[in-house]
């Protein structure tokens, strides 16, 4: 399996078989497991084996599955499995701080992995300082002897910066801090953080793993010594399980994964294209796009610029509003990475609970609105942007 590539990992890394031999993969749908003895159950809780199994919270075999077919695709050590992107982030982020610990971590994050660094990690006593992450210097800057931890998006919701995570990557191991990376937007088909230099992964599986917006999910991805040390204690304990008929889901959306992301990237570049320079629209920004502050980086980091694509309308919150209201194909909805091209309006939504003058930071303008393109056919997209835009 070494020798495979990413797209036919997808579809049989990990795999487990029943005695029946099935072909698609088996739902495990149990919490429990039965043991042949005292003994044995005795010796499982002392160590269990890899196909060995306690209890769901601990682990179960299609959660399994899922880990190690993510693991393999990533080119992972291993990964575990979580109820939610925000719960894989929250865990990763928590398994390697303690009270007196530093982070620094990039200021454009989601609302929600904002709200984890920015109050949550403080209340437990972890200092925390947020940077331009486009700026390497500002991270330099930022690195203290007792920073344990360098946080930060790949590109960052919802502006679409990209960030140089080899140069994060080497600041943060000359201090002996852990780079984690949450890699949604660049997805695990279009970039390989590890290889990049980063330390731990996360993704929100809710999205383009999953694909169709059904389930939630998340899963952490790093090295063993990691993922089944503090990680897996803290989850096991926290009870951040995903559940097995979730994990099965993600496992048959990585059999599409790849073609459903190739198509989806290739439609979002042919509509920033085609959108760039119209009377109604201030920027049109995609992490390939020529007039991207940090296009030539997003190509060297990536094989496409992903799914995401965001506009800022000229006219403000009420010419945002207008748009999306005339959408008739593009659907509103917070949520990305679906077979449906979805859009919403982060200043009211997603980073709602943001200050006026903290948006205005990140460049979350009342105009700016972001669309996670999906698969429909792509003129049929550029009509419907086009005849929003002129109602």
């Amino acid at each position: 399996m070494d020798n495979w590539k990413p797209s036919t990992k997808a579809v049989h890394a990990g795999t487990k078989r029943s005695q029946f031999g099935e072909l698609s993969e088996a739902i495990f749908m149990t919490q429990g497991f039965l043991y042949d003895s005292a003994e044995q159950a005795e010796a499982r809780f002392i160590e269990a084996g890899e196909e060995e199994f306690i209890y769901a919270r601990y682990g179960n075999p299609t959660v399994a599955m899922f880990e190690e077919r993510m693991a393999a695709i990533e080119g992972a050590e291993d990964a575990f499995a979580t109820a939610s992107g925000m719960a894989a982030v929250n865990g990763a982020l928590m398994a390697l701080v303690k009270a007196g610990d530093h982070v620094v971590a990039a200021r454009a994050l989601f609302g929600s992995c904002l709200f984890i660094v920015d109050e949550i990690l403080p209340t437990f006593g972890v200092d925390v300082t947020l940077v331009d992450g486009t700026d390497l210097d500002a991270w330099r800057e930022a690195v203290r002897p007792d920073t344990k931890v360098c946080f930060l998006e790949a590109i960052s919701n919802p502006t679409l910066e990209v960030i140089d995570i080899a140069g994060v990557s080497e600041i943060a191991h000359a201090a002996g801090a852990v780079v984690v990376v949450d890699n949604v937007f660049a997805t695990p088909v279009f970039q390989r953080s590890l290889e990049l230099g980063a330390d731990v992964v996360v993704y929100s599986a809710t999205k383009h793993i999953d694909g169709q917006g059904r389930c939630l999910g998340g899963i952490v991805l790093g090295t063993k010594e990691f993922v089944r040390g503090p990680l897996q204690t803290y989850l096991k304990h926290t009870g951040a399980a995903l559940s097995p008929f979730n994990a099965w889901v993600m496992v048959k959306g990585l059999e599409t994964l790849a073609l459903r992301c190739e198509a989806q990237a290739a439609s979002a570049t042919y509509l920033a294209d085609k959108l760039k320079g119209h009377k109604s629209l201030s920027r049109v920004l995609h992490p390939f796009s020529e007039d991207h502050p940090q296009q030539a980086l997003a190509k060297k980091q990536m094989t496409r610029g992903g799914t995401m694509l965001s506009l800022e309308l000229a006219g403000g919150k009420d010419a945002a509003f207008k748009f999306l209201n005339a959408l008739q194909i593009v659907r509103i909805s917070n949520n990305l990475g679906d077979a449906k091209s979805i859009v919403t309006h982060p200043a009211t939504t997603t980073h709602q609970r943001l200050s006026d003058e903290q948006r205005a930071g990140l460049g979350i303008s009342d105009g700016l609105v972001r669309i996670s393109i999906g698969l429909e056919d792509r003129d049929d997209l550029l009509d419907d942007m086009l005849a929003a835009l002129a109602g």
